[in-house]
């Protein structure tokens, strides 16, 4: 929730999942948030970070691994993964 200033005002923000789209609850100790770095062409960090926040129910599964890879190769930062489970 914002103010009439523009600024947030709750003191918690729920994150969701980027590979299900579930809402990570405040009690998911399991789940888990990765910042990739973007890079420019000769391979200098551009200051500019991808985030990606995997909960606690994919984890357990064993599904993170292939959902990261599947994420970073839809956004370009993998170019092509084999995977066991395709």
């Amino acid at each position: 929730m914002e103010n009439e200033r523009g600024e947030l005002v709750d003191l918690y923000v729920p994150r969701k999942c980027s590979a299900t789209g579930r809402i990570i609850k405040a009690k998911d100790h399991a789940s888990v948030q990765l910042s990739v770095g973007k890079v420019d062409e000769s391979g200098r960090y551009t200051g500019e970070n991808q985030v990606y926040a995997l909960c606690g129910f994919v984890r357990a599964m064993g599904e993170s691994d292939d959902s990261f890879n599947r994420l970073t190769q839809k956004d370009g930062f993998l170019k092509s993964v084999w995977s066991a489970s395709r």
